[in-house]
């Protein structure tokens, strides 16, 4: 149920964050090179995120925790 949550938390931000760079993206008082700029920063931060859970992925198949005691 904590997974449907933040899957919905996540979702609902989304839409927002679309609906949000839908209007900067579109404004005309928005120099271009802005635009362009805003647009390359927002990917990278994207991509960044995206390997950074695969990685975080990644290593949790890898660990073993056979040592430990709870």
């Amino acid at each position: 149920m904590q997974n449907l949550a933040f899957i919905l938390i996540a979702l609902g931000l989304l839409v927002l964050i679309g609906w949000l760079a839908k209007d900067f993206f579109m404004a005309d008082e928005i120099s271009v090179f802005i635009r362009i700029a805003v647009g390359i920063i927002a990917a990278a931060v994207l991509m960044l995120f995206g390997i950074a859970i695969k990685d975080r992925i990644a290593q949790s198949k890898k660990d073993d925790f056979e040592g430990v005691d709870n």
